[in-house]
């Protein structure tokens, strides 16, 4: 095992404690982490950040629901159209994007730096609502109409799809002003979401792509393990503070991913 290796191994397990700390944003990590870091093209990596986040999220939900903080219903019925939008954009929009998407002179946007800096503009919105507090919304008993439902969760379901993160940032907003859902119970809610949705999206790179199964599993397990370390300190350190401070270093990092991608 190299030294490049052994670092991308701390760094899943960084992943891991971020989202036990602060119950998410730690998605954000694992595609720089493998493109930068590990050397895995931008498709590959998203794919990889898929099954990591997906699995992660799933030991997150039973986690939540241990305290009564995740709603079953609701969660699949946000499920339903992302999933569907997550799996079809993995499957064909994400191959089918042409390898060069624009020619200016001697300057190409490759469909990788598309990906990566189409990544790096929502890594900058979700730093935005995680350094920003906002206040407390009170919330209604009425549910939305479900059509509302199904074109948001398409809609949000097809940008994590193209970016491989699992869009929890997206979807905890999303369940609290439309869905009615208290803040708390919206994050809870949102990691069911985000375990179908990505392993689900997942399985249409299966199809696609070589899988490096050996790296992946050990990847993903040293994440998890991080998510129960960051569990067990959560108790000791404030998420709020640490969700903030988190916030400045994706903004720092989204800046520095479109700098890199294009110079």
């Amino acid at each position: 095992m190299d030294t490049t290796q052994i670092l991308g191994y701390i760094g899943a397990l960084i992943v891991g404690l971020v989202l036990g700390l602060i119950g998410g944003g730690g998605s954000i990590l694992t595609v720089p982490l493998l493109v930068y870091l590990l050397g895995y093209n931008p498709v590959v990596a998203t794919a990889y950040s898929l099954f990591v986040v997906g699995t992660s999220s799933m030991v997150g939900t039973y986690q939540k629901h241990k305290k009564g903080l995740v709603d079953f219903k609701t969660g699949l019925a946000f499920s339903f159209p992302s999933f569907v939008a997550v799996y079809l954009s993995r499957r064909y929009l994400v191959p089918g994007i042409p390898e060069t998407l624009l020619s200016i002179g001697g300057f190409q946007i490759s469909k990788g730096m598309g990906i990566m800096i189409f990544f790096a503009i929502i890594m900058l919105l979700a730093s935005i609502s995680m350094i920003k507090k906002g206040k407390v919304k009170q919330v209604s008993s009425k549910p939305q109409p479900y059509y509302k439902t199904f074109i948001q969760g398409l809609t949000i379901g097809t940008i994590t799809g193209i970016i491989g993160a699992g869009g929890g940032f997206l979807y905890v907003p999303a369940l609290v002003l439309w869905a009615n859902i208290p803040m708390k119970k919206a994050v809870g809610t949102s990691l069911i979401i985000v375990t179908i949705n990505s392993l689900i999206g997942f399985m249409g790179d299966v199809q696609t792509l070589n899988i490096d199964w050996a790296f992946l599993l050990t990847f993903t397990i040293i994440s998890i393990l991080g998510i129960v370390i960051g569990v067990f300190l959560s108790k000791f350190i404030s998420g709020e503070k640490l969700k903030k401070s988190f916030g400045f270093f994706v903004l720092v990092m989204a800046v520095y991913i479109i700098i890199k991608e294009l110079k």
